[in-house]
């Protein structure tokens, strides 16, 4: 199994990027070809020191890499992608990689 994890930064409201996320960008990521998961963040995201300035943190979970990067090629992917400059305005991290059990 692969993932996408998205780490949003502390958008300028949290209120409205809350409402942009859910009710347009969530709907076009479940349309990316291969998803087999997405999961969001629920509540504050914390860290060890207190505040992390992480909104929110979105995990998709494809097959493979490959997968990863097939979706992203598409027209579902690169709709999703170019929908980031209309939210996201705190900005995103974008981390991809495989997992393993351990």
């Amino acid at each position: 199994m692969a993932k996408l994890v998205v780490l949003y930064k502390t958008p300028k409201n949290t209120d409205a990027f809350d409402k942009y996320y859910f009710a347009t960008h969530v709907p076009l990521a479940k349309k990316l070809p291969g998803l087999k998961k997405y999961d969001v963040s629920k509540g504050a995201v914390a860290s060890p020191a207190g505040a992390s300035g992480i909104h929110l943190v979105a995990t998709l979970y494809f097959d493979s890499l490959d997968a990863i990067k097939a979706a992203f090629g598409s027209a579902e992917g690169k709709a999703t992608a170019g929908d980031l400059a209309n939210f996201a305005d705190g900005g995103a991290d974008l981390y991809f990689f495989d997992t393993k059990e351990v």
